[in-house]
C-alpha cells in the first residue's frame, strides 16, 4: 500500500466510525474524531461547529440509528495531511450527497469540515 492509499484509508475509516451510533452517542469517541476547528453545513441547512456537534449528536442519536451508505466512498489526497472524501447516504428516507475534509494531526486523522446536501433519489 502506498502512503497515499493509507491516508485515504485512514480518513475513510474515520468517516465510517462517525456513522456508527455508538461513536455518535459518546462525546469522548466523537470528540477524538472531530478537529478542534471542525465545522459543518448540515443537510438540514444548519451550520454546526465542534462544540454544538458534541452537544447535539450524543443526545440526538438513537442506539439503533444507522446511516446507509448508498454508494462507495471515494477519497483523494489534496495535500500531505489533507484528504477529501465524497459519498451518498440514505437516512430516514432522505438522501444526501456528502463531502468531508480530513486533516492529519498529532492525535491522528480528524474531520475538519463536513457538508451534507439533500437530493431526490428520482432526480439523481
Amino acid at each position: 500500500m502506498t502512503e497515499h492509499d493509507s491516508a485515504v484509508r485512514a480518513a475513510i475509516e474515520g468517516e465510517l466510525r462517525l456513522l456508527d451510533p455508538e461513536v455518535r452517542r459518546s462525546p469522548a469517541l466523537l470528540g477524538a474524531l472531530l478537529h478542534p476547528e471542525f465545522h459543518e453545513f448540515g443537510s438540514s441547512g444548519r451550520r454546526w461547529d465542534r462544540e454544538s456537534t458534541l452537544a447535539r449528536l450524543p443526545a440526538d442519536t438513537d442506539p439503533v440509528d444507522r446511516y446507509v451508505v448508498t454508494s462507495g466512498i471515494e477519497g483523494v489526497r489534496l495535500a500531505p495531511d489533507v484528504v477529501h472524501l465524497t459519498f451518498d447516504t440514505v437516512y430516514n428516507g432522505g438522501h444526501a450527497h456528502r463531502s468531508s475534509l480530513w486533516r492529519r494531526t498529532d492525535d491522528g486523522w480528524q474531520m475538519y469540515f463536513h457538508q451534507g446536501t439533500p437530493f431526490s433519489a428520482e432526480e439523481d
